[in-house]
């Protein structure tokens, strides 16, 4: 099932959408995500499940035999000989469903984007 023929209205609903090992998967990255960004909340964005904190946090996706995540630019240039290893482009990594996801990867990832997020929303608010 293509993640852009979903039209999911939260999460839990996009998850229901995939078999249960791909179910399993996208749970598994979305704990990950809560447990390094509680604060973040969780919305549908461009059709695909996404964490907001001071904006746009990470995004993430099923696709056939791939996980796409999004973690922005900055996020995949930070991380960037840690992910050689991976299918990448300038905002996202992929990772294949026949292989373990990276969990200690992505909790850094997300840890990075927090920190990133929390320093702009700082700095936004210190210019006022």
């Amino acid at each position: 099932m293509e993640t852009d023929k979903i039209q999911a209205k939260n999460i839990d609903e996009y998850i229901a959408n995939f078999p249960t090992d791909i179910q399993k998967m996208l749970d598994l990255i979305r704990q990950t995500i809560i447990n390094n960004a509680p604060e973040a909340s969780e919305i549908i964005s461009y059709g695909m499940p996404a964490f907001k904190f001071h904006g746009m946090l990470v995004y993430f996706a099923a696709y056939k035999n791939h996980i796409g995540f999004y973690p922005g630019a900055s996020g995949i240039e930070a991380f960037k000989e840690d992910i050689k290893a991976f299918k990448n482009a300038k905002g996202t990594v992929q990772f294949p469903i026949d292989k373990p996801l990276p969990l200690d990867l992505i909790s850094k990832i997300v840890q990075f984007r927090v920190t990133e997020n929390t320093e702009k929303a700082v700095a936004k608010k210190n210019k006022r």
